[in-house]
């Protein structure tokens, strides 16, 4: 279970955590999701805020059935550290 949802008005992910909210932007393709941007407020940075955040998204995408192209260098790099992740990428 994740508490990551998924804002379609704004594009964007969201993790509230401590009343804040971490977002992954993104913008949908045929079959996939296009993750342009990862962000967590200052308070929430070295917390894993912005980790927490890319396995929620991360598993609304395979219970969705699409796959993910990050093109933020973040998520690239997350995905590259998960290899649990590793099917999911475009």
């Amino acid at each position: 279970m994740h508490d990551v949802i998924d804002n379609p008005d704004l594009q964007r992910f969201e993790l509230v955590e401590q009343g804040q909210t971490a977002f992954a932007d993104y913008r949908a393709e045929a079959g996939r999701i296009v993750l342009s941007h990862v962000e967590a407020p200052i308070g929430l940075r070295g917390t894993g805020a912005a980790a927490r955040l890319m396995e929620g998204v991360l598993s609304i995408v395979r219970e969705r059935g699409l796959k993910v192209a990050p093109t933020c260098d973040y998520a690239a790099a997350y995905m590259s550290r998960h290899p649990e992740f590793a099917d999911l990428r475009a």
